[in-house]
């Protein structure tokens, strides 16, 4: 994914499914100097950490 679409995503009041390593997982902030995401996964919301937005995948990106 790219920063622009991952900060519509964070920005969005519709929920997107997005995943990291196979999870599903909810964008919080998108910080452009580093490119990287706050995410959570849904199952464990308490649990939050930054990732580049390269390693996030829209669901309609796992199908092509």
């Amino acid at each position: 994914m790219d920063r622009k679409r991952a900060k519509e995503i964070s920005q969005s009041p519709d929920m997107k499914d997005v995943q990291y390593n196979g999870e599903r997982i909810y964008i919080q902030h998108v910080d452009d100097q580093s490119g990287k995401a706050r995410i959570y996964s849904l199952n464990d919301p308490a649990q939050q950490f930054d990732v580049e937005v390269g390693q996030l995948f829209e669901n309609d990106d796992l199908k092509k």
